[in-house]
Formats: structure tokens, C-alpha cells, sequence
């Protein structure tokens, strides 16, 4: 078998958000789908070891924001390569706070789907979050950033907490 295959899903690149009593934390994401428009419901999947998956088993809710093509490499290491157990992701980040409580990240998105967990699915390493979209809007009229755009192009690499990592260590 080869994993590789795996990569010619299409996925965009994302920050998700989310609140635990006072504090919000972030992370980047490529996992995110719809899967009903009436109501309009969306999916995401986060690894259960980061810190937003245990904001959003708190919480209850969810933002997905959704950056443009043009947002810098050092923008998506700060929420990708960073944990918010040892920094403070919002300290110095365009956003505003949405409907749920939860933050949504302004600076390089191009708009936001903001939703309550409405059911889970363990699955294994990570849970994928099902929730129903209370407010949704396009911030700037940009291209939003695919997660080929971001391998092929900016040449970025997947965090081993990504679904999408693959060890290419252990290959041949």
C-alpha cells in the first residue's frame, strides 16, 4: 500500500478555535468537511493529545477559520508547531470573539464557520467533532489556502498530530 495516495485528498488549511472557561486556544487543521446544508453541519478531526481537542470536549463549541493563499509561513508555525499549554496563541493575533464565546481568528482568513458539537466520533488517535453552524461569514474576497497549495508550494510539512502525517522514516 502506499500512504502517499492519501495526499491527493483535497483539504484546505485552517486555524480551529475554541474556549475553555477564560482561556482560547488554537491550532491548525486540514480536516474539515461539510456534511449537510440544511442544516448547515460541518466536521473536523483534532488529535486527542492537542490542547484545542480538550476546549472543545469542554466547551462544546468550535471555530473554523479559513486562511487565505497568502498567509505566512510563520503565521501557521505560530498556531501549528506551537502548543497553548506554553503560549499564549491570542497574545499578538487579529480576532474577535463570535456567538459561542469562541475566538475567530481575523488575520489571514478569508472567512469563518463558528458551531456547537452536536456529536463526536472517537477515532482513535483523534475525534472527529461534528457540529452545527450557528454563524458563518466571509471576511475577504481571496483565495482560500488548499493543503497541496500549502506542501507544493509554501512546502510545508504535516505535525506528526496532523491525520495526514506520514513517517517517512520507516519507509522504503
Amino acid at each position: 500500500m502506499d500512504p502517499k495516495v492519501l495526499y491527493r485528498i483535497s483539504y484546505g488549511l485552517y486555524v480551529i478555535s475554541s474556549k475553555k472557561g477564560e482561556r482560547l486556544n488554537a491550532q491548525i487543521a486540514n480536516t474539515v468537511f461539510q456534511i449537510t446544508s440544511e442544516p448547515p453541519t460541518v466536521a473536523l478531526s483534532i488529535n486527542k493529545e492537542n490542547l484545542t481537542h480538550e476546549f472543545i470536549v469542554e466547551s462544546n463549541v468550535f471555530v473554523v477559520s479559513i486562511l487565505s493563499r497568502e498567509t505566512p509561513m510563520k503565521f501557521i508555525g505560530h498556531f501549528g508547531f506551537r502548543s497553548g499549554r506554553d503560549t499564549d496563541k491570542f497574545e499578538s493575533v487579529g480576532y474577535r470573539v463570535g456567538v459561542t464565546g469562541a475566538p475567530i481568528v481575523t488575520e489571514n482568513s478569508v472567512g469563518y464557520l463558528e458551531a456547537e458539537v452536536i456529536n463526536s466520533l472517537d477515532a482513535g488517535t483523534h475525534v472527529v467533532f461534528v457540529g452545527r453552524v450557528v454563524d458563518a461569514q466571509i471576511l475577504k474576497d481571496e483565495e482560500p489556502m488548499t493543503y497541496a497549495y500549502y506542501h507544493e508550494v509554501k512546502r510545508g510539512k504535516a505535525p506528526k498530530a496532523a491525520p495526514t502525517y506520514i513517517d517517512e522514516k520507516g519507509r522504503e
